[in-house]
């Protein structure tokens, strides 16, 4: 029978790979709890640093003294069993718990947990949906895989309410959680590495909505996307459909844009008006991001009124098109877009802000990734003017020796466009350097570690001479 944290109040927790956006916020959350809380991990980082910052012991480097005396050790799914930190807890018969499991655990007994789904657009929808839920002026209780000015980080400890979460896809985590409302944003092809095909992945968010509880349970999703729509339909749960389609329950009506890609729009439910909504972030892919979160709040009656008003406040979750600096007359921004259509839509935002030329700087994340969606890449880049190509981000696996970022660019070239392959982060700073103007426009792409690059750039600040 596995662990459950409840069985462990006021023990101490170690954390194996705890600088991870959910790990780090888990951390800090289960410190709140009571729990005695240390970590380990392979590098440091921001996270890291925070963490010691709020009194959580982390240990630079996997060694199986980290784990001694530890009464529960929490771990990633990147991490292997031979670790040497799972290793000893499995030495010592200290029991261990998956992230996904924990946090799952974590879920029970709140009135309505929300678990936001997705192939993308998860941590974005997430902060929307916590956001609105505080500025409401209801407590929950929040994990998010990015961190969010207006609950302190990316994560906040509520009442036991409101729990809201992502919920991650990769080798079936979100099949551990506990929702009453499974809120799916898309389903695209991605983590093929686990999944066998489209078909697999559809079926594992169709595993998800079953999670929910069958006489009260909701499935909320974007009747657009084919997809969505067949897990909704054959759920046998309350459904609540969005989209832009007439055949969607709640739908943006008299929707139009600024110049900036700024979205107006009236929110209707079966036809009628809720509210009218103006964001303050750019893209198409917002408005549904949004249509998501009212649809959300609406099951949970929050004031509508409200719910608009503070969605107008809404300025994203740090990486998310987020600017870093202004070097040398260029404005730098960082995104976390890691998959095809995450970085199309990053791009397309890129596209509207005013500039000369448009550069995007690429870190594939993962061999297999890269692999397995080669074709979908090339064709994700069109809106950007110019294309840096860093080495691919290994993550958690092995180099298996048949890809590398010098295989993209002369496809990325024949796709019309142009590529540069800039293997490190100093390549890649002395490459922009060299050919950027003011005015123009810079993008970092990815989930690794490429957020580094931006603060090198800003730490160098401007060009000597330029």
């Amino acid at each position: 029978m596995a662990a459950h944290i409840r069985d462990y109040q006021g023990g101490r927790v170690a954390f194996v790979g705890i600088g991870g956006c959910s790990m780090s916020g888990l951390a800090g959350l289960m410190k709140e709890l009571g729990y005695q809380v240390t970590g380990s991990d392979r590098t440091a980082s921001h996270k890291t640093e925070h963490l010691e910052a709020q009194g959580i012991p982390v240990s630079i480097g996997h060694r199986p003294e980290n784990v001694r005396g530890a009464d529960l050790v929490v771990y990633t799914a990147a991490i292997p069993s031979d670790n040497p930190e799972r290793a000893e807890a499995r030495r010592l018969g200290i029991p261990q718990l998956e992230r996904a499991t924990l946090l799952g655990q974590l879920m029970e007994g709140y009135t309505q947990a929300v678990g936001v789904s997705g192939t993308h657009g998860k941590t974005t929808t997430t902060a929307m949906l916590s956001q609105v839920f505080v500025e409401c002026g209801v407590r929950p209780t929040v994990h998010i895989g990015g961190e969010l000015d207006a609950v302190g980080g990316s994560t906040l400890l509520g009442d036991k309410e409101f729990f809201i979460t992502e919920a991650c896809e990769f080798a079936g985590s979100f099949w551990q959680f506990k929702p009453t409302i499974a809120l799916i944003l898309n389903i695209d092809e991605d983590h093929l590495d686990f999944y066998k095909d489209i078909d697999d992945i559809e079926n594992a968010f169709h595993r998800f909505a079953g999670l929910t509880p069958q006489e009260d349970g909701w499935v909320v999703g974007w009747g657009d996307d084919k997809r969505v729509r067949n897990v909704m339909e054959r759920s046998n749960r309350h459904t609540r459909s969005y989209g832009l389609s007439p055949h969607n329950e709640l739908r943006a009506e008299q929707l139009s844009y600024d110049e900036l890609g700024r979205a107006h729009f009236t929110a209707t439910l079966f036809g009628h008006p809720l509210c009218e909504v103006d964001l303050a972030v750019s893209g198409a892919h917002n408005v549904l991001n949004a249509l998501a979160a009212i649809a959300v709040s609406s099951i949970c009656q929050l004031p509508m009124q409200q719910v608009a008003s503070s969605l107008s406040r809404f300025t994203g979750a740090h990486r998310r098109f987020e600017l870093t600096s202004v070097t040398d007359g260029v404005n730098v921004y960082q995104d976390y877009g890691h998959n095809p259509a995450e970085i199309k839509n990053a791009l397309s935002i890129a596209k509207l802000q005013p500039h000369r030329t448009l550069w995007a700087v690429w870190q594939p994340h993962t061999y297999s990734r890269t692999k397995k969606l080669f074709s979908q890449f090339l064709d994700a880049f069109h809106d950007a003017d110019q294309v840096l190509v860093t080495d691919i981000c290994a993550a958690r696996e092995q180099d298996p020796g048949d890809i590398a970022s010098s295989m993209l660019i002369q496809p990325l070239r024949d796709h019309g466009s142009p590529a540069h392959l800039t293997p490190s982060f100093d390549d890649a700073e002395a490459f922009l350097r060299a050919h950027w103007q003011p005015g123009d426009l810079v993008v970092t792409l990815g989930c690794g570690d490429i957020d580094l690059l931006n603060e090198q750039i800003k730490l160098h600040g401007d060009t000597p001479g330029k």
